[in-house]
């Protein structure tokens, strides 16, 4: 069996219950993922999937005749082409028999492609086993992969001040500049994937954007708070967990070129008033309360 997801670690882990629907419907069956290369420490760890093959985008997926494929990457049809392309003995894709829906939960989403094709799925089943028991840490992740979901790093830096000693700056080497400045000093953990992935699994709270990094703390059940600008919580925010998502109720472009207006409305009084409460301590103050926020 072949199924594509060739997208991001969040888009990544949106899929897992969609995976482990596939896994239980065909127990005996071989899965492969196509999924890009840099993944793999995350596909690692999805119990649903027996083989990884690397790819990158929308290119030739090399899986020749797989009894079964399965689109989760896309709406089409490209995506759809490019499995069709492998020949499959049976095709599973949003089409003119399953329309695409819109205004959905990204996890409900592609379960409910498979629940159109009489496979059971369970959009809550997304979390992974944590590597390890909770540490101290406090998970402060700035980066996002677009611009408009970039809250400032000014914010960031007040914010991770705020939370005292516990703090760790993290993200990709491609964001070294940006983590240091926030950090001002603080721990900072750059580079690894599967060195991200543990940190975060056993934190104690995770600050961040709209970002694959707030799919990772849902996935370990880490508690979280989440910063919502051009994208409602609604479609891509943690279901149901100890998580805090904040958003001012407006919707934007998600490929702007500078951070989106909705986003920027969220102060850093209210991030941290969201934080002290996922800590447990109970709001700084009332400042919380001006924004939209989802607590499981």
């Amino acid at each position: 069996m072949l199924a594509l997801r060739a997208l991001g670690l969040g888009d990544l882990l949106t899929g897992v219950p969609a995976l482990r629907a596939l896994r239980r419907a065909f127990p005996d069956a071989e899965i492969t993922l196509a999924a890009p290369a840099w993944l793999a420490d995350a596909v690692r760890r999805i119990d649903a999937v027996d083989r990884h093959l690397p790819t990158e985008g929308l290119v030739p997926v090399r899986c020749d005749e797989p009894d079964l494929a399965v689109n989760l990457h896309g709406r089409g049809p490209q995506s759809t082409e490019l499995l069709r392309a492998t020949r499959p003995r049976e095709l599973i894709a949003f089409g003119p028999r399953v329309p695409w829906p819109d205004d959905v939960h990204e996890v409900v989403r592609w379960c409910g492609l498979l629940e159109a094709h009489g496979i059971a799925a369970d959009p809550d089943d997304l979390r992974l086993p944590p590597p390890g028991d909770r540490t101290s840490a406090i998970v402060v992740h700035p980066g996002a992969s677009h611009a408009a979901r970039h809250w400032p790093a000014r914010r960031f830096a007040e914010v991770a001040r705020a939370l005292g000693p516990d703090v760790v700056v993290t993200g990709s080497a491609a964001e070294a500049d940006l983590v240091r400045a926030v950090a001002d000093g603080k721990p900072t953990a750059i580079g690894p994937l599967a060195s991200l992935l543990d940190l975060v699994a056993t934190a104690r709270l995770v600050v961040c954007g709209d970002t694959g990094v707030a799919h990772v703390a849902t996935a370990y059940g880490t508690p979280s708070v989440v910063l919502f600008g051009p994208v409602s919580p609604a479609l891509w925010g943690p279901r149901s967990g100890p998580h805090r998502a904040l958003w001012h109720g407006t919707t934007g472009d998600t490929f702007a070129d500078r951070p989106d207006p909705g986003l920027l409305r969220i102060s850093a009084a209210e991030v941290l008033a969201a934080s002290y409460e996922a800590l447990g301590g109970g709001p700084c103050d009332g400042s919380a309360s001006s924004a939209r926020a989802m607590s499981g």
